[in-house]
C-alpha cells in the first residue's frame, strides 16, 4: 500500500524538520511525505528541500500563486492521488497531530474508509489549551454535527487518513473551501457519499513552536461557510456530477 503523508504549512520553518524526522524514524514501508508549502516568508520550504536532497520519500509542492488552509490541502490530495496513494494521512505541521499515531491510522484504515484522529472518544485528549478555547470548540461541534447531521465526535479534527477511493468521490475539484473550513467540507461530503468513517482516539496539544493561524475572525467565517454547505447541498448543487 502506498501512502502520502500530506502537510499544508505556512511558516512553519520551525517545527517541519523535527516533523518530517519523527515520521520518518516510524521507518513505514512505502510511505511518502509531501509538504504542499505557501511560499512561507520564513523559508520553510527550504528545510523541506534540503531533506528531500537526502530522502526521496520527502517532497514538495511549494505554491507561489494561491494562499489558505483548504486550497493548500486541495492540491496536497490531488498531488498524492496523481502519485499513485492508496491512502492519504492529513496532518498539521505543529505537532498538535503527533507522528506516532500514523501506524493506528493505517491499522484502522483497513476496516474503515476514513479515519479521523478523535480528541472526543475514549482514550483521546485535549491538552494544553484554554477553558475559553475548549468551550469554543464544543459549541462549535455541537453546531456542525447539528447542521450537517455528522455522528462524529470531532468535527474539527485535521488529523486524518482516506483511502484514494474517498479523495475520488468527493469532488476535489467542486470544493468551495480556500481556508480552514475545509474541514468541515471534507467530513460532509464524505458522509454524504456514504463512506465509512471510523474515529481513534488521539491526545491533541496546542503548538509549542511557531503561532497558530486561527482566530475569532477565522472561526466566524468558518461556521458561515458550514451553513453555506448544507444550502447548496439542499439546492442539489454541492456536487458538479
Amino acid at each position: 500500500m502506498k501512502t502520502y503523508v500530506m502537510i499544508p504549512t505556512y511558516n512553519e520553518r520551525e517545527n517541519i524538520g523535527n516533523l518530517i524526522r519523527e515520521i520518518l524514524s516510524l521507518r513505514i514501508p512505502n510511505l511518502h511525505i509531501v509538504v504542499v508549502d505557501d511560499n512561507s516568508p520564513d523559508r520553510t520550504a527550504e528545510v523541506v528541500k534540503n531533506l528531500s536532497a537526502e530522502h526521496a520519500e520527502v517532497e514538495l509542492l511549494l505554491r507561489t500563486t494561491g494562499r489558505g488552509r483548504g486550497s493548500a490541502g486541495i492540491a496536497g490530495f490531488k498531488y498524492a492521488l496523481e502519485h499513485g496513494a492508496d491512502c492519504v494521512v492529513e496532518m498539521d505541521a505543529d505537532f498538535s497531530h503527533h507522528p506516532k499515531y500514523i501506524p493506528s491510522f493505517l491499522q484502522a484504515i483497513q476496516e474503515a474508509d476514513m479515519v479521523i484522529g478523535s480528541r472526543f472518544v475514549g482514550g483521546g485528549k485535549d491538552i494544553n489549551r484554554g477553558i475559553a478555547r475548549r468551550i469554543i470548540t464544543f459549541l462549535a461541534g455541537i453546531y456542525v454535527r447539528i447542521l450537517l447531521g455528522l455522528k462524529i465526535r470531532d468535527v474539527s479534527s485535521g488529523y486524518r487518513c482516506f483511502k484514494r477511493k474517498v479523495l475520488e468521490a468527493i469532488e476535489l475539484d467542486s470544493m468551495i473551501s480556500t481556508g480552514p473550513s475545509i474541514v468541515s467540507e471534507v467530513f460532509y461530503r464524505t458522509h454524504l457519499k456514504g463512506f465509512s468513517i471510523r474515529e481513534i482516539p488521539i491526545e491533541f496539544a496546542d503548538r509549542t513552536h511557531g503561532e497558530t493561524k486561527l482566530n475569532y475572525t477565522i472561526l466566524i467565517k468558518t461556521l458561515l461557510m458550514v451553513l453555506k454547505f448544507k444550502r447548496l447541498n439542499k439546492k442539489g448543487r454541492l456536487f458538479k456530477k
